[in-house]
């Protein structure tokens, strides 16, 4: 119903654009398919209108115009209708090639080239280069889990999905019911944020642990989407970022220089270890756990006893 409806009004935009002189009722009818088959003349001049007004709410400068006969008609002049032209400086369309760059080795790339060949025709200088580097660093954000786009829509369109997840400490997927907020990206892994169903509180997935097909579900949202600000600070204590207390970590000599970049004290042990403080927030498990047998939790012991179940977890595949 929705593409028929989307149809519609594609097709009585483009004969009130495309004319030079105002149709009636009657010619716009019969130009129309959708139109024609409406069953009788009050039900086509309800959809009409209603038609009408959705162009006019959308934007479209729709005029009446009434004949010398007394007959009214209805156009779109052109230049009424169009757009001031764009223009950017370099420093702006610096700034949307940086943006597209950002997006070039994602599932994205398409949209965002397609959006500055369009800037492109509608003004953006000739002379500068939105893929031209300017600076030493080209930013990138990789997106390879195959449940990002499904994740992506589900979020603009506000529609609850259901996924398997598996979580770091368990072996086997489990479902969950969620209402998505929004997608973030930390430290190069994606995260989802919303409302689990299930345990009727706010939770944060990370995509790479998803596994088989991203389901939509028709229900309705019930949980209040809370602003990004909040969102982001949510995904950023799941993810690890906000600490709230220490951990004491030994680590080998040579390995872990990311867990040293956040430790606020080392101290050598002798024998190709060394001890670490870092600051311990959630998610500091899941990170120990890539480190192998590199790094032991000293303490505390709930950490420790996380990352001993993560990787019995990972042990039994």
């Amino acid at each position: 119903m929705a593409i028929a409806k989307a149809e519609r009004l594609m097709n009585l935009a483009l004969c009130l654009l495309g004319t030079r002189r105002p149709l009636s009722k009657r010619e716009l009818r019969e130009s129309i398919e959708a139109y024609l088959e409406a069953g009788s003349d009050d039900s086509f001049n309800r959809m009409f209108e209603r038609d009408k007004d959705d162009l006019r709410e959308l934007g479209l400068v729709i005029e009446t115009v009434e004949n010398l006969d007394g007959e009214v008609g209805y156009m779109a002049r052109r230049d009424s209708n169009r757009l001031p032209p764009i223009t950017l400086d370099a420093e702006e369309a610096a700034a949307l090639g940086l943006a597209a760059k950002v997006w070039q080795q994602a599932r994205l790339a398409g949209a965002a080239s397609g959006a500055l060949q369009k800037l492109r025709a509608a003004g953006l200088p000739e002379d500068v280069d939105p893929y031209e580097a300017h600076g030493a660093l080209e930013p990138r954000i990789p997106v390879h889990e195959a449940a990002f786009e499904p994740l992506m829509l589900a979020c603009r369109d506000r529609r609850p999905v259901v996924f398997d997840y598996r979580k770091a400490n368990a072996a086997q997927p489990e479902p969950r019911h969620v209402e998505p907020w929004a997608l973030e990206c930390w430290r190069g892994h994606w995260y989802l944020a919303g409302w689990d169903r299930d345990r009727g509180a706010e939770r944060v997935f990370r995509l790479s642990r998803i596994t088989g097909k991203v389901r939509s579900r028709g229900a309705r949202v019930t949980a209040e989407v809370p602003d990004v600000v909040t969102v982001r600070e949510t995904v950023a204590s799941w993810a690890g970022e906000t600490a709230d207390r220490s951990a004491l970590i030994r680590l080998r000599a040579d390995a872990g220089y990311p867990l040293r970049a956040k430790a606020t004290a080392v101290r050598e042990l002798g024998n190709g270890w060394d001890e670490l403080e870092i600051p311990y927030g959630h998610g500091l498990d899941a990170w120990l756990v890539e480190f192998g047998p590199d790094a032991v939790v000293v303490e505390p012991a709930e950490l420790r006893a996380d990352v001993v179940d993560r990787l019995r977890a990972v042990s039994k595949g």
